[in-house]
């Protein structure tokens, strides 16, 4: 720690074993950096949301970050208070990891990609570079989001009545889902389901189909050639 240049440490953070920090680093209160954590210069960890008048989000306090151990953040990354990323998992540089999000163990977001409040992302997934994970959306186990790709979960565009609850997209097991897809809300992506680069999702699209096209429409199955269990 003292190597670190302009750390800013809050008394009350619980830092483990061999914990490595980069320049300029913010460590607000009561975040739990696990074991061997690596943060890149100028991540900002345990950061309070603030949120709009209109906000669909808990306005009650979110509990403390919690880093397993063996996780890295990124350059210039932020994650907020509440949010809970697993062990081994990556927080790519620039990107944001809002409240009461939670990253499984192993799994990579991506450079500059946002996921938002009270997504949960499962284990060994892939969320590549810019990509976008709205609020209330699932991503289980083994799923690949490609660069650009992002989930919607309000089809009104914010004229809907005050407390509706919005709806993000719910991606299934081991399914892949290429580059500047767009996934309206509360679609669901099945399990080994291969959606293609550029689609655009307006409707569910069953386990180990593929999809392609605005909108996207099914074109074959997945072969079995393709299936995970082929590639772990």
């Amino acid at each position: 720690m003292s190597d670190a240049p302009g750390l800013v440490l809050s008394e009350t953070a619980q830092v483990g074993d061999g914990v490595t920090f980069g320049a300029h680093v913010v460590v607000h209160d009561g975040v739990v950096i696990g074991d061997g954590v690596t943060i890149g210069d100028g991540a900002v960890l345990g950061k309070a949301p603030q949120l709009a008048r209109r906000s669909t989000a808990s306005r009650e306090a979110p509990p403390p970050l919690v880093v397993e151990a063996g996780a890295a953040i990124g350059a210039q990354a932020i994650v907020f208070a509440g949010a809970r990323i697993g062990a081994g998992a990556i927080v790519g540089d620039q990107a944001f990891v809002r409240e009461r999000a939670t990253i499984g163990p192993d799994s990579v977001v991506g450079r500059a990609s946002g996921v938002d409040n009270d997504v949960r992302i499962g284990a060994r997934v892939r969320i590549q570079s810019q990509a976008y994970v709205t609020a209330y959306s699932v991503i289980e186990d083994d799923v690949f989001f490609g660069p650009c790709a992002m989930t919607t979960n309000d089809d009104t565009m914010a004229r809907h009545p005050k407390g509706m609850a919005l709806r993000g997209a719910t991606l299934r097991r081991a399914c892949r889902v290429g580059g500047a897809a767009v996934l309206l809300p509360g679609v669901e992506i099945g399990e080994e389901a291969f959606v293609a680069a550029g689609a655009v999702v307006t409707a569910d699209v069953p386990p180990r189909k593929v999809v392609m096209g605005v909108p996207a429409r099914l074109v074959r199955d997945v072969p079995d050639a393709d299936l995970l269990e082929r590639w772990a």
